[in-house]
């Protein structure tokens, strides 16, 4: 399509003249509905970190064995969401999928070894060799969203050892309810001091470092991983306030 230009007795100049004019409309439909899409993953991928805080615990704690189970569903909606031609399906079934690792992981957890925090890591781990095999097929999305929740997972268990919190860890759970929220608020003191208060504020600086980096990357497993990150660090900062303010809703008594 061109723009024909005249002169002032109306007559079309020479065709050389003529200025090409490219469609625009549908390339820039096309990067909002793609921009869309990533906005909506990364929304999504939040909602499943945060969404064991509210109802995982809870549910582990009352009824671990069925919380396991309950893994069994996910895998199979997931697997036959992400056999569907329809992309948001797809991707759908295949958040999924990365989401049911972590469940498993932090029911086997929380359900029979809460009581040994260094085995934390390892049994969350469970799933890595497969995570990290699916980074390079069809399962990607689902490899980047348990990596980055193992990752982040790693990270707060890190810092625990290192500020002294995790010291603690038997002492709370294994005391009784109106003795175990002094004792959290307690331990919660001590990451207020000096050095481990700038450990935390360093290893915070850093994922947020890292989530700002990945957050604009063309890969959409990439923009997951950091919503998934950064969503692990604001439950972090929520699970330390409640601890100082209000210690019996922390959810680890």
């Amino acid at each position: 399509m061109g723009v024909a230009l005249v002169d002032l007795a109306g007559r079309p100049l020479d065709g050389r003249f003529s200025v090409p004019i490219a469609p625009l409309a549908p390339a820039t439909a096309d990067l909002t509905t793609a921009t869309s899409r990533l906005d909506l993953l990364a929304a999504a991928g939040a909602l499943l970190v945060a969404l064991p805080v509210f109802l995982q615990a809870p549910w582990v704690r009352l009824a671990p064995f069925s919380a396991a189970v309950f893994t069994l569903p996910l895998v199979l909606v997931g697997v036959l969401l992400e056999q569907r031609r329809h992309q948001g399906r797809s991707t759908a079934g295949s958040l999924l999928v990365g989401f049911s690792g972590s469940w498993l992981g932090g029911c086997l957890f929380w359900g029979w070894c809460r009581l040994h925090p260094l085995w934390h890591l390892p049994i969350e781990a469970f799933a890595l060799p497969l995570a990290l095999a699916g980074l390079k097929g069809r399962w990607r999305l689902a490899a980047s969203f348990y990596l980055a929740s193992l990752l982040g997972t790693a990270c707060t268990d890190g810092v625990m050892a290192i500020t002294g919190v995790m010291t603690h860890w038997r002492e709370v759970l294994l005391a009784p309810l109106d003795q175990a929220a002094p004792l959290l608020h307690q331990a919660a003191l001590g990451v207020l001091e000096p050095l481990p208060l700038a450990v935390v504020g360093l290893a915070g600086c850093g994922l947020i470092g890292l989530c700002r980096h990945y957050w604009s990357h063309p890969d959409p497993a990439w923009r997951l991983a950091a919503s998934a990150l950064a969503t692990t660090l604001c439950v972090d900062g929520l699970f330390l306030a409640a601890a100082l303010s209000a210690p019996r809703l922390s959810g680890l008594i």
